[in-house]
């Protein structure tokens, strides 16, 4: 036995033809098609001015059809909810500073109505504001995107359509080389992922004071926990450990809580060499990786083996030639 369903998009899609143009959904225009076949293959007819035919009439359909889709979506504005109407407030646009729509049905995505623009966004998470930060290059506001405690910082009209060359689509800030971005590669790139071995362990800014690495690889689950209950970590960027070439952290902690020696609050050196920070990480020695030299860390000065630049105007300089 065959049994029909019927969606309510199908029945309104095949009302909707049957107001513009009805021969589209009728049994007709096919059975007219076929004639003129049979008229080919018995020799009474030139294919030539029956495909000519066929596609003058197609292109007239399809003509008419589009100048008249209004019938349509008046149709499906009856039984469905348009996209500018879902969704609740979230961040702004920034090519018309209005706030766009967080669309939390599947696919998860933001959507501008006044620009009418729907940008889509990593699926399988929870997405929230990141402190109002906006992008230095397009100005749409950050967000941040969380998955089963890997959450990464992304940049909506980024994640769309990179404006970086070295960016790939689909990537958060934790793959942009911007050199100053505070937000960017550059700026958080600790070490070399000890599971992929594709991507960096970038430090999350936004995970303190339960602080963690996670890869930039959106495939890889690579979560590290760092100096639970610390106040203040920062990496620095321009700064390499001799033995490993990981990024220098300064870690701080409440002077009542330290887990320091001599009480001392603060350290600055290196995740995985320094004697009294490699033991406040997740992982231990032995399982980090050597840091390949130039990967995530600086744009093109650095990233194709150029010697570290000086400053911020230099790393401009490099980085926009």
């Amino acid at each position: 036995a065959v049994v029909s369903t019927q969606s309510t998009g199908g029945i309104l899609l095949v009302h909707g033809y049957q107001r513009i143009d009805p021969d589209l959904v009728k049994p007709s225009m096919r059975s007219e098609i076929e004639k003129q076949f049979d008229l080919i293959a018995s020799g009474r007819a030139n294919f030539d001015l029956v495909l000519a035919h066929a596609v003058s009439t197609f292109q007239a359909k399809y003509k008419y059809f589009v100048e008249n889709t209004d019938y349509m979506d008046q149709l499906f504005e009856l039984s469905f909810t348009k996209l500018s109407e879902t969704g609740k407030s979230l961040s702004k646009c920034g090519r018309c500073t209005r706030y766009m729509k967080l669309i939390s049905q599947k696919p998860m995505r933001l959507h501008c109505k006044n620009c009418e623009a729907t940008y889509k966004l990593p699926q399988g998470g929870s997405i929230k504001l990141y402190q109002g930060n906006t992008c230095p290059l397009d100005q749409f506001e950050l967000v941040v995107y969380n998955a089963g405690g890997k959450s990464f910082i992304l940049c909506p009209y980024c994640y769309n359509f990179p404006e970086i060359e070295d960016m790939a689509k689909n990537s958060g800030c934790n793959k942009c080389p911007h050199p100053t971005c505070p937000n960017a590669a550059p700026q958080l790139s600790v070490t070399t992922c000890q599971t992929c071995d594709e991507g960096d362990l970038v430090l999350d800014p936004n995970s303190g004071p339960t602080w963690r690495m996670s890869c930039n690889e959106l495939k890889c689950t690579c979560v590290v926990k760092i100096f639970a209950g610390a106040v203040r970590v920062v990496v620095s960027p321009d700064t390499d450990c001799e033995m490993c070439g990981s990024s220098i952290l300064t870690v701080e902690f409440n002077p009542e809580k330290t887990p320091f020696n001599d009480s001392v609050s603060k350290i600055t050196g290196c995740i995985i060499c320094h004697p009294e920070l490699s033991p406040l990480v997740e992982l231990s020695r032995q399982q980090f990786k050597r840091r390949r030299r130039g990967r995530g860390r600086g744009g093109k000065g650095r990233g194709r083996g150029g010697r570290k630049p000086r400053n911020k105007e230099e790393a401009l300089d490099q980085y926009f030639v």
